[in-house]
């Protein structure tokens, strides 16, 4: 089968990939031998990525109502995979301006700022559903540079991958920290989307999610990846500011994230 895990950070294709490889294998017995074919191509055009289905994607991971893909049909299995730990987003800034972001406590501040995102990401649509100033443009390597830049003044990632961007891309450009204080919340649920002829693979995975997740190998891969990420992130002592996730599927309105209980 082949499974489509471009258009992340590296940390996200190497934790999905093992969650998907556990859960078929979990399921051999039922379903048979498999072979699984990872994808990392890059699709700098959001009709590209949402066509993925249709040029030999079998199954991937995104986010819960990705929009790029609502036009297009497909399976959707709506379990949470990562404990909603991608919305907890952390922000990388200029090391200047650690002082103006201390002091932020209102969405209003954060409204007056810009984000960086690179082009095709959902969280550009969700920011400017939030009156968030959006910068949405390049792909994911380039938008620190624009940072340091001041083409934008932050650049919100999630909890599971900002280290490694910052340690790998932001870092070596020198001038750019991640802020110690502030974090955006918003409900952002990573599912498995699935080919719409893939019936009998859609089955495998809800099956084998559900085994994972009652034998604790589930939560065993994330400890692996994220481990004390509470506490390390000091994710509990900081600011937080909520935004809105409209689109978020009907199925999973009621998403809470088990990560730090009710965000």
């Amino acid at each position: 089968m082949n499974f489509w895990n471009g258009n992340k950070s590296p940390i996200r294709q190497h934790y999905e990939l093992d969650i998907l490889h556990c859960l078929l294998t979990a399921t051999e017995k039922e379903f048979g031998q498999f072979t699984l074919h990872n994808d990392v191509t890059d699709y700098p055009l959001a009709e590209d990525e949402g066509n993925v289905f249709n040029t030999g994607t079998d199954i991937l991971v995104t986010v819960a109502g990705n929009t790029k893909f609502a036009q297009h049909k497909k399976i959707v299995i709506p379990q949470a995979i990562a404990k909603g730990l991608l919305g907890y987003r952390l922000l990388i800034i200029k090391q200047d301006k650690r002082d103006k972001f201390k002091h932020i406590n209102t969405a209003k501040q954060m409204q007056q700022l810009t984000a960086g995102i690179p082009a095709t990401w959902a969280d550009a649509d969700l920011f400017r559903a939030n009156n968030y100033t959006v910068c949405e443009k390049g792909v994911f390597g380039e938008v620190f540079q624009r940072l340091k830049n001041n083409e934008c003044d932050y650049v919100a990632l999630g909890s599971n991958e900002i280290e490694e961007a910052f340690t790998t891309i932001a870092e070596p450009l020198g001038d750019l920290v991640i802020e110690p204080t502030l974090m955006l919340y918003y409900p952002f649920p990573l599912v498995f989307y699935l080919n719409p002829k893939q019936v009998e693979l859609a089955a495998r995975v809800k099956v084998g999610l559900q085994y994972i997740i009652n034998n604790g190998q589930l939560d065993a891969i994330f400890n692996k990846y994220n481990g004390n990420i509470v506490e390390r992130l000091s994710l509990k002592q900081r600011k937080a500011l909520h935004l809105n996730n409209p689109i978020l599927p009907n199925e999973m309105r009621d998403f809470s994230p088990s990560l730090l209980g009710n965000s």
